[in-house]
């Protein structure tokens, strides 16, 4: 029965895998998403479009639209979750651990599909994608 845990945030992922229980992680992946890492200028290739109201003098900007930082975070999330969805249906793992910074996490949330959330065995809302394995362990049950 192995178990994944999930250590994200916007612009990197790193899976580890536990086969038993009470073994320790062995990291089996790491994803990135640099463009996560990248100022709001560098994403964006011009202001949105502008339009003159129908009557009077007035302009406005079109629509309503997602940052650029936030954007490319829920692109991750969503490629992210193909990841997991894909490796729960093919018997890659049975339990799952998510450990996130607080607002991936909510975008992690609402990408991944309903099987796999049945999965997830414990969520942990913090950024811990730079921290060592045992480091990561220990904020873990001790019988996964």
């Amino acid at each position: 029965m192995t178990t994944w845990v999930i250590v994200a945030d916007a612009s990197r992922a790193r899976v580890f895998s536990a086969e038993k229980s009470f073994s320790p992680l062995v990291e089996v992946e790491d994803l990135t998403h640099p463009e996560a890492r990248l100022h709001e200028q560098d994403l964006q290739s011009d202001r949105m479009g502008r339009v003159f109201d129908s009557t009077g003098d007035g302009r406005h900007a079109m629509g309503k639209e997602t940052p650029p930082k936030k954007h490319e975070a829920q692109r991750f999330a969503r490629t992210l979750c193909d990841r997991l969805n894909n490796a729960r249906a093919t018997g890659q793992f049975s339990k799952l651990y998510i450990i996130a910074a607080p607002a991936f996490l909510g975008a992690l949330r609402n990408c991944m599909d309903a099987v796999t959330q049945k999965s997830v065995a414990g969520e942990i809302d913090k950024n811990l994608t730079t921290h060592d394995p045992m480091d990561i362990r220990r904020q873990l049950p001790q019988f996964l």
